[in-house]
């Protein structure tokens, strides 16, 4: 699958139809921590991105501040129906983590509501053998 950057993809008539789709917005907030939450991991290399048309599309590249956190990403989403007897539809997208200490990569999948704020939890377990402590030291 080919990987493309959203602003590349934007013109696109596959884009059109999503956003048709998708014309509401939802929000996704990454936090990443060791030690069940008590240090943050800063440097967290998180990319967020869909398939549309066997393209992968990236809708998002960057790393977690010193808080361990990535605040209010703002993604596509289906508007939401104000009848509460039809379950809400959701968008799906790709979430890939990359620790560089460690060397470990994972994924996710997180569906996004329109209005609503989306909170992604990854938990690092430190690399601290070898000599080497969870600071690099």
């Amino acid at each position: 699958m080919n990987n493309v950057n959203l602003n590349d993809f934007i013109g696109s008539e596959s884009y059109r139809r999503f956003i048709n789709l998708n014309p509401g917005e939802g929000y996704l907030r990454i936090r990443a921590y060791a030690a069940s939450g008590a240090i943050p991991i800063e440097g967290l290399r998180v990319v967020v991105s869909k398939d549309i048309d066997n393209q992968n599309v990236i809708f998002f590249e960057g790393e977690t501040d010193e808080s361990g956190m990535i605040e209010r990403i703002s993604l596509p989403a289906p508007i939401t129906d104000n009848n509460n007897l039809v379950a809400p539809e959701a968008a799906t997208y790709n979430i890939s983590s990359t620790y560089t200490p460690n060397n470990t990569t994972e994924r996710f999948n997180v569906s996004m509501y329109d209005g609503i704020c989306v909170m992604q939890n990854i938990s690092i377990v430190p690399n601290v053998g070898m000599g080497r402590d969870f600071y690099g030291g």
